[in-house]
């Protein structure tokens, strides 16, 4: 967590990554509202295209990469941190229970810190993650089991898994792009491009074929608006720019508050109760963030 003597860009670091994980928290409500008219690999792919759109219009030239073997590391990040990611995450909610897949997906920090420690060397893992890391998990439990029984679906918990894992990828492939110095939001906008690439070759297994109707109605426009334009174009160069001013590792770590945040504004806007274990849990989910982000 920010503290006042920490530098400023760090504090900008810190306050990004927060930023990112409350607009994403938010999302599962938004996606809730659109499955009912839309698909979930149609509401990716038009995430995605307007995320591309939005930030081309914001950064209208491209990108030259300086070495041709950097097309590589775009590929590996649109790969696992679009595509991978998002397809795993919306194939383990048809198999799980959402409270399942809420829990699995918060390991993605674990899985950032394993990936970090391989293959990029200056980050290692800290006991205080270690031991952040199991408060957090443990508050998490509680804010998604709170009323209701653990149920376990092989097939989708192992999705969810490969999920985080995803993430883990994309945020390795990300920190070794930062290092060559290339514009962040340029940077965003291949990255989708290459996700929304490598997306096509299912389109037409996944049964892609929204309908206009469903597209204009306010509801919804304003949904696929505020994923598309906020939670990936925004909030993807907002967390990017976070890794690179705190590292993939206290970064991540911010993904802990995400169930957190999801039940908050399930109850504010869909009038979901709150019940006294979930509170419990996100104060559990915080102090694990706390403690992860200490030095000793």
């Amino acid at each position: 967590m920010p503290t006042p003597l920490m530098p400023a860009s760090a504090q900008k670091g810190h306050m990004l990554a927060l930023f990112s994980v409350v607009v994403w928290g938010a999302t599962f409500i938004s996606t809730k509202v659109l499955l009912k008219d839309f698909r979930p690999v149609e509401i990716l792919f038009i995430r995605i295209s307007l995320a591309i759109l939005a930030l081309f219009i914001a950064r209208p030239r491209f990108l030259t990469l300086r070495n041709p073997r950097h097309h590589l590391l775009f590929a590996g990040a649109g790969l696992c941190g679009v595509t991978l990611y998002f397809l795993f995450e919306n194939m383990a909610l048809t198999y799980t229970y959402p409270a399942n897949c809420s829990v699995i997906i918060s390991t993605a920090p674990f899985f950032v810190a394993m990936a970090s420690h391989w293959f990029v060397k200056s980050e290692r893992i800290r006991l205080s993650f270690i031991i952040g890391f199991a408060v957090s998990m443990a508050g998490i439990c509680l804010l998604s089991f709170s009323g209701q029984a653990l149920r376990l679906n092989p097939l989708g918990d192992l999705l969810c898994v490969l999920a985080a894992m995803s993430w883990a990828g994309y945020t390795v492939f990300l920190k070794k792009i930062e290092a060559y110095g290339y514009d962040i939001l340029m940077v965003t906008r291949r990255v989708f491009c290459m996700g929304l690439l490598f997306l096509l070759p299912f389109l037409p297994f996944a049964g892609f074929s929204p309908s206009w109707p469903d597209l204009l109605k306010p509801l919804n426009l304003l949904n696929l608006l505020f994923l598309g334009l906020g939670a990936s174009a925004l909030c993807f160069v907002t967390w990017n720019t976070a890794v690179k001013l705190i590292g993939p590792v206290k970064t991540s770590v911010y993904i802990y508050l995400s169930p957190a945040v999801t039940i908050l504004a399930a109850f504010l806007l869909l009038r979901d109760p709150l019940l006294p274990m979930a509170l419990l849990g996100a104060a559990l989910t915080l102090a694990g963030l706390i403690i992860s982000q200490r030095r000793r």
